[in-house]
């Protein structure tokens, strides 16, 4: 995502919340980007998508969840294989993260689950029409601990505000991270917003979702001692 942020002479300028990564992918990523990214692939259009775009994506309607900064896939996955009435897109800039979860698509057999490379922020409004998303989900995305870098971070006030014009209203918001004042901070800026309502009560952090798997980023992150925090709010 490019967060718009001022500098010092007031001046706005774009910050990535992000840093691209291709990184070496392995042979079975390789084979997965290659045949299977035609048929579970979705390039970003140029315009707003029309009304059936997602209903022609998968070949049939259902409630669209979106996965933001999906990893390596696993969750995804898990999810996907769960609740196979619902369809995810998972959306991320890791091409590795892209070819693994591709992999996966094709060794479970899913149909419920649409890959887009890209910045999916930036993208949202070429992508969803308003309030057509379900359910948005963000596991784990990079807290930025340094003071200097919190401007980076991706939980911020004109993200929250552009996520709550394409869910709809009663639609989810699901987060979870490893770093306490990154959970913190997620949970001050949503409830500053007037567009998002704290399912577990003003002030609180979320227990963990029974559809949310636990991944092994977040079991490492556990082995070091971190804690894990859970947000759910919900579009007023």
């Amino acid at each position: 995502m490019n967060l718009p942020v001022e500098d010092g002479a007031g001046h706005r300028r774009e910050v990535r919340s992000f840093v691209l990564r291709t990184g070496r992918l392995t042979p079975g990523q390789a084979r997965a980007l290659e045949a299977a990214w035609p048929r579970y692939g979705v390039e970003v259009p140029d315009e707003p998508v029309a009304e059936t775009f997602w209903s022609e994506r998968f070949g049939r309607q259902g409630p669209l969840t979106l996965e933001i900064g999906f990893g390596m896939g696993q969750s995804l996955l898990a999810m996907a294989a769960a609740d196979p009435e619902r369809l995810f897109i998972g959306a991320d800039v890791h091409t590795p993260g892209v070819g693994a979860l591709l992999a996966g698509i094709e060794a479970r057999g899913l149909r419920n689950v649409r890959v887009v490379c890209a910045d999916a922020v930036a993208a949202l409004p070429r992508l969803f029409a308003p309030g057509e998303l379900d359910r948005v989900q963000i596991f784990f995305p990079d807290p930025w601990p340094k003071k200097r870098h919190h401007k980076r971070r991706l939980i911020q006030p004109a993200f929250v505000a552009a996520l709550a014009e394409r869910v709809r209203p009663g639609g989810a918001l699901m987060l979870a991270t490893d770093w306490v004042p990154y959970a913190e901070w997620m949970l001050e800026v949503l409830e500053a917003s007037p567009a998002w309502r704290n399912q577990a009560g003003a002030g609180t952090f979320a227990d963990r979702p029974a559809q949310r798997p636990e991944t092994r980023f977040e079991r490492r992150g556990l082995d070091r001692g971190h804690e894990v925090r859970d947000l759910v709010f919900l579009r007023r």
